[in-house]
């Protein structure tokens, strides 16, 4: 894991979910700058992800041999702004935006985890 990058992410994350919740109770459909926004999101949580797998590769384990754990989270972690954005596209009201920021919720959340099994 790479500390300060997740602490960006949590930082950015979070900052993004405040913002479509905003967007949301403001009955605002998702922006570009939201999706843009959600993308950055993913570009960190990627960078967090192939920093794991480079530790994976390097003969580092989780503690507690937990590496099937391991592995679910980084997936969800990774696949999880995408499937935000193609919800939220879907539903270009403002639930849309309240998608976008559920889906930025959950990263923090799933890199703390991650960090934990590291």
């Amino acid at each position: 894991m790479i500390g300060p990058l997740a602490v960006a992410t949590h930082v950015l994350s979070l900052a993004l979910a405040a913002w479509a919740f905003v967007e949301f109770f403001r009955q605002r459909e998702p922006t570009r700058a939201l999706f843009g926004g959600l993308w950055v999101v993913e570009a960190l949580v990627a960078v967090q992800v192939v920093a794991l797998i480079v530790g994976l590769a390097g003969g580092h384990r989780p503690g507690g041999g937990d590496m099937v754990t391991l592995i679910g989270y980084m997936l969800t972690a990774l696949l999880l702004p995408p499937a935000g954005a193609v919800l939220a596209r879907m539903e270009p009201t403002r639930w849309g935006s309240l998608l976008i920021g559920a889906a930025a919720v959950i990263v923090p959340v799933l890199i703390l985890r991650l960090g934990q099994i590291w």
